[in-house]
Formats: C-alpha cells, sequence, structure tokens
C-alpha cells in the first residue's frame, strides 16, 4: 500500500471516511492527477504541480482540503479559511454530510485551471 492511502485508510471515524469521499472526488473528476505523500500528507499533484492536500486534524477534529490560492475566490470568501496562511485556503470538513461536492468540484476546478492554464 502507498503512503497517502494507507494515510487516508488508517485514519480514525469520521476522517477516514471524509478523505475516502474527498479522494474519491478528486480522482473521479481530475483522472490526470497524481496522489502523493508528501510532508507526511496526501499530496495531489497536476503536470508535476501541487494541486491540493488533505490533512486530518484530529486534535482540532477536522479534515482540511486545501490548496494554493493564487487567483480570485470571492465567490466563496465565506467558507474558505485562510488562518494566516496567506497563499493557503482550504475547505474545512468536521463531518461527511458537511461535505459539498458540487462546491468542492468548482473550486478544484479553478484552481487546476490556473495551474494548466
Amino acid at each position: 500500500m502507498k503512503p497517502a492511502e494507507a494515510y487516508i485508510l488508517n485514519k480514525e471515524e469520521p476522517f477516514k471516511t471524509i478523505l475516502l469521499q474527498v479522494q474519491q472526488l478528486i480522482e473521479q473528476h481530475f483522472p490526470q492527477s497524481v496522489l502523493k505523500f508528501k510532508w507526511k500528507i496526501p499530496f495531489y499533484y497536476l503536470n508535476d504541480k501541487p494541486f491540493c492536500y488533505l490533512n486530518a486534524s484530529i486534535k482540532k477534529g477536522y479534515v482540511d482540503v486545501a490548496f494554493y490560492a493564487n487567483g480570485n475566490y470571492e465567490d466563496y470568501n465565506e467558507i474558505l479559511i485562510s488562518e494566516s496562511r496567506k497563499k493557503v485556503k482550504s475547505l474545512r470538513y468536521f463531518k461527511f454530510e458537511d461535505i459539498d461536492s458540487t462546491i468542492l468540484i468548482q473550486i478544484l476546478n479553478q484552481v487546476s485551471s490556473e495551474l494548466i492554464g
């Protein structure tokens, strides 16, 4: 088993279910993405460039789906978390039901268009 997959499968619930759902959505909508294990977390790459990463914060009780936000994300300001991060924004999921797949894919489409032009 690859380290990124082990990271996901070895998490306790509800983190594992959230991570698996996000993984499935990313791989379904971005089949060209490559899942790697960088900085001890699952990291997706597009065209050899960092696309997004998944981080389960067990102590804080959420999963972050984070990406480098170089573009304009004003439509999503109310739901994106930056927390003193200058270039990284994230969607934060505390439970499976928090995942809005439409918004996740819309944001990731915007991120991917910035990466691959």
